[in-house]
Order: C-alpha cells, then sequence, then structure tokens
C-alpha cells in the first residue's frame, strides 16, 4: 500500500536520490481529523503514533487507534457541550496529551482551534477572549490561568462553555470524564462537515510593537507541513520525534503533529515545567529520539552541557528555528554531536519558507533556500527585486484568491491589517535577508528593526550574535538610541551570565571585542546592564520598548 503522504505529495527525484522538486495537493474536501487521523487507525492501528512523559517519570504510549478513538469521543462531547462548526475554541493545554484528541476532536467538526500557552493573565484572556469571540475553553488547571479566565469571562460579562483538565474547578466540566462518557461520535454531514476551505485554526500572533493579530489556517494547512516532517526534519516512520514547543505555540503543529502523522511518525512529548538542559540531555536518551527541534536558545545551553555522560547515538537529525542561529552554537552542536543542524524559516502566517533540506550542506547562520512550496522573492523598497548579496524584504508572490497551501487565509476579522501586508500580489513578512550566490538567505532583521547610524544601515542581529560570544554575555538586545551628533547610534542591552557584574571596564571590553570582530560603525557605543530583557509572551525580544526607554 503506497504511503498516506503520497496521496498528497508529488517528487520529482534527481540522479542522486534526492528530490529536485515537489509540489502539494489537498483535496476541496480533506480534513486532516478523518482522512490521516482516521485513516491511520485503519491502516496502522497499533503503530504509535504519540509518546508523553513527565518529570515525574510517568509515562504514556498512544496508538493511532487510540487518537482515533479520543479524537471520536472528544467531538461527541463538544457536540454535547454546544460546539458547533465555526466556533472557537480556547486550548490552554500545555503539553498535556489532551491536546491531541482534543484539537483533533475539534477539526472533525469544523469548531476552529484557538491554542494558546499557560502564561497567559487576565489581561492578555480579556483580549482574546473578547477579540476572537471564544465560545468554549478547555484549561489546565495547573497554575492560575484558569482563575483567570474565570475572571476575564466575568469581566467581559460572557458565558463560556468551561471544560477543565488535570484537576477539578468550580463550574468547569471536567473533560477527561466528559470525553469518556460521551455518546457514540456522529460524524457531521452535509454542510456541517469540515472541508478544505473552513477555518481550522487560529493563532494570536506575538506582537512584538502592536496587540497580537488573528492568523486564521484553513483545513488545508496541514498537508503544507509534509515539506517541514519529510524534507527539513527528515522524522522517521519509525522513529520518534521530538520539537520542543509548548502546545500553545504554532510551532507546536509544526513539530508535533500534522507533517510527522502524515509521515505516519510517532511524536514525543516531554511534560516539562521548567526547561532544564541536563533533564533534557536525558530525556533525549531515555526516550530514544532519533529527531529533534529546538529553537537556538535550547541549543545554546545544551552544548554548555558535558554531553560524554548522555549516550545519543539515536539521534540522527536535528533542526533548528524561531530565530537566527549563533553559527558558534551550531559548531559547537556539531563537535559534541557530529550533527549539522539544519535551520529553516517560517511564520505563524506560513509554513516552511525557507530551509535547509536534509541532504543538503548546512551553513551556519543561515536558514536554507526557499522551499518550492512557494513562491519566495527579497523585494527592496521600491518593490523591486533585490540582486544577490542585497538586503531585501521576504515575501511571498501570491493572489488571495490561489493562496499556496500553508499561506494564511488572513488576520481573521480584521481585513485592514491584512491589506496592510498582502498587496500587489505579494505577502510581506516585514522579515529582512540577503541571499547569497547559492540562494541560501540569511537573515538580517525585522524591518522596524533596523538602525541607521552615521549614513550606515545595521541589522540588530548580526551584532547581536557578536555579543553573544562574548563569555560574559548570557542574553542581549542591539537598538538604535537617540544621539546628538550621529542622529543614532548602536545601544547593546545586555543580561550577564554568572558569574559577571556589570561595570565600566566590563562594557568597554564587551565595545572592544566587537570592534575586533566587525566594521567599526557597528559596535555598540551604549552598553547598559539589565537584570531581563523585555520579551512577548512566546519569547521574542521587545526591542519596540528598549527603544522608547
Amino acid at each position: 500500500m503506497p504511503a498516506l503522504h503520497q496521496r498528497y505529495l508529488t517528487e520529482t527525484v534527481g540522479a542522486e536520490g534526492h528530490p529536485t522538486a515537489f509540489s502539494l495537493t489537498c483535496p476541496p474536501d480533506f480534513s486532516f481529523g478523518y482522512d490521516v487521523v482516521d485513516e491511520l487507525a485503519r491502516r496502522s492501528p497499533d503503530k504509535r503514533a504519540l509518546r508523553w512523559t513527565d518529570d515525574s517519570g510517568a509515562v504514556a504510549d498512544y496508538t493511532f487507534a487510540d487518537i482515533a478513538r479520543l479524537s471520536d469521543q472528544a467531538a461527541s462531547y463538544f457536540q454535547q457541550a454546544g460546539v458547533r462548526k465555526g466556533d472557537r475554541v480556547l486550548l490552554i493545554l500545555k503539553r498535556h496529551p489532551q491536546f491531541w484528541w482534543a484539537i483533533v476532536g475539534l477539526h472533525k467538526i469544523g469548531a476552529v482551534a484557538v491554542p494558546a500557552t499557560n502564561q497567559l493573565k487576565t489581561h492578555d484572556l480579556h483580549y482574546r477572549l473578547r477579540k476572537a469571540e471564544i465560545r468554549a475553553v478547555v484549561c489546565t488547571q495547573e497554575g492560575d490561568v484558569a482563575a483567570a479566565v474565570d475572571e476575564a469571562a466575568a469581566d467581559l460579562g460572557i458565558g463560556l462553555i468551561r471544560a477543565a483538565v488535570h484537576g477539578a474547578r468550580e463550574g468547569w466540566d471536567d473533560f477527561d470524564a466528559g470525553v469518556a462518557a460521551a455518546p457514540p461520535f456522529v460524524a457531521p454531514t452535509g454542510a456541517d462537515r469540515p472541508v478544505a476551505r473552513d477555518p481550522l485554526l487560529l493563532y494570536f500572533t506575538s506582537g512584538t510593537t502592536a496587540e497580537p493579530k488573528m492568523v486564521l489556517h484553513d483545513h488545508s494547512y496541514p498537508i503544507a507541513h509534509l515539506p517541514t516532517a519529510k524534507y527539513w526534519q527528515h522524522v522517521d516512520p519509525d522513529g520518534l520525534h521530538l520539537t520542543v514547543s509548548e502546545t500553545g505555540w504554532a510551532k507546536s503543529v509544526w513539530g508535533k503533529l500534522y507533517g510527522q502523522w502524515l509521515m505516519e511518525a510517532a511524536v514525543d512529548v516531554y511534560d516539562f515545567d521548567r526547561f532544564d538542559p541536563k533533564k533534557m540531555l536525558q530525556h533525549l536518551h531515555d526516550a530514544q529520539v532519533t529527531t529533534f527541534c529546538a529553537p537556538p536558545t535550547i541549543y545554546r545551553f545544551l552544548v554548555a552541557e558535558d554531553l560524554s555522560g548522555y549516550d545519543l547515538s539515536n539521534l540522527r537529525h536535528a533542526t533548528t528555528a524561531g530565530e537566527a542561529m549563533n553559527p558558534v552554537v551550531a559548531e559547537k552542536f556539531r563537535g559534541l554531536t557530529g550533527l549539522d543542524l539544519k535551520e529553516g524559516y517560517g511564520q505563524t502566517e506560513m509554513t516552511l519558507a525557507a530551509f535547509t533540506a536534509y541532504w543538503q550542506e548546512g551553513r551556519p547562520g543561515s536558514m536554507g533556500t526557499p522551499s518550492p512550496a512557494y513562491d519566495v522573492v527579497l523585494l527592496r523598497e521600491d518593490g523591486t527585486v533585490a540582486a544577490p548579496g542585497e538586503e531585501g524584504e521576504i515575501c511571498v508572490r501570491a493572489d488571495r484568491d490561489a493562496r499556496p497551501l500553508g499561506l494564511f487565509l488572513g488576520y481573521a476579522d480584521d481585513d485592514a491589517i491584512t491589506d496592510a501586508v498582502w498587496h500587489e500580489g505579494y505577502y510581506h513578512t516585514h522579515d529582512l535577508a540577503t541571499a547569497d550566490a547559492d540562494g541560501y538567505l540569511w537573515y538580517v532583521g525585522r524591518t522596524d528593526d533596523m538602525i541607521k547610524t552615521s549614513g550606515y544601515r545595521v541589522g540588530p542581529f548580526e551584532v547581536e550574535s557578536i555579543v553573544h560570544d562574548h563569555p560574559a554575555v548570557r542574553e542581549c538586545a542591539i537598538t538604535g538610541v537617540p544621539d546628538e551628533i550621529r542622529g543614532v547610534v548602536i545601544k547593546a542591552t545586555i543580561v550577564l551570565a554568572e558569574p559577571y557584574t556589570g561595570s565600566t571596564e566590563l562594557a568597554h571590553e564587551i565595545q572592544q571585542f566587537v570592534k575586533s570582530r566587525t566594521a567599526p560603525y557597528k559596535y555598540p557605543r551604549v552598553v547598559e546592564f539589565v537584570d531581563v530583557l523585555p520579551k512577548t509572551i512566546s519569547g521574542k525580544i521587545r526591542r519596540v520598548e528598549l527603544r522608547g526607554r
């Protein structure tokens, strides 16, 4: 029997055995819950789909038959609770296994899943409940986020269907009990059955400069993650893939759901509260993870450990995304593991737009080459195409009425903001990059983060990468600040590593360190030491807040 993903992916394979081109196809009636999860339960009912564990040592394995059954029961529970096609349901489930059957159950009835992090506070939830017109919430009882949901809903005066996971709460259903007691699921038919063009998933973006926007995807979106899993993460249908991400972030469905299950690979879910590099390394060993994906920050912590005490021989491929990777960290990781880190680039608004495929040469610091799934171009400010080596904005050539699979429908309920980023036949990412002669893309920064100083344009990342190489620096953000003589000068806001303490001498040392490694106009003339950098809920540095200080 042909592999399931071959229904949706057509490849052209070159002489070396690697794809030279591919195309994706989505049937008009496609639905991930029925066409992937239920289909895999029929084909391989006993095949492992998900492995869950936590720091207590608890372990649970779920087969595709388990996920199909539990998602049917979850779908029935939602139906009985009053959730209908098109309703928006907030999922705040950390790394609990219930997330997987909850989201697939919502997919089966055509409700719109709205994953969110448990780090949200009352103010954040007030905005999300109101903006998205949330109908129901499934929420962990760990921490205080459920209380924040209650407070925000009371402030708004709205009624919500509420289901609790990992604990009881007054006024809330017990989600596990409700799922277990749900009557047999009756799949919707006719206009009530979800199809490819129907809304599937809504994410609130991080909002580094403004309130979060609502990114809306349709039911074709999961197919667009086939290249993510097959060509970039290189998942093994007989292996175990771990992506480090809480379920509230888009990266979670990039690495813990759609592409991996389309490739019939099992996903590993390590349910931890606080990241500990030693525990992560031990987990990679104990779980026998074969492919691994994590943001660069995680790798920075891992390479600082003594890896000799951990058997990582099962690990065959490693990838990274979320921010540009410091080449020094990538080189250290290769020296310790023998693995090249393969970088990728995308946004909540789309899937993988550029990546280093598993067969390609890795170039530390490069996000890879443009994905054949998108028509990616770098545009100058005047709208013309940038030359090799020239800075340009990463854009996707796409018509609204003929979107490539994976590109969002738009910002929900906000045509004006959508029009601001998607016009004249291009979706504008607001990310800047250069392309080398071989087509590899190199990240420069956000369009609104660029610094113009003494007639030069400086991208914050290139300076941050150098500052990060100094042993005293744990975190750093580069911004421009007003200066009477130069107009704007470069400032480094630095969180120090232990046991260093801030001083004029250390600031001068860091300045000289930068000057010795790059053009002198790029060095930070102002250095400030702080205890913490301002960040969004997703961990992105809020340079706009630093600029306003």
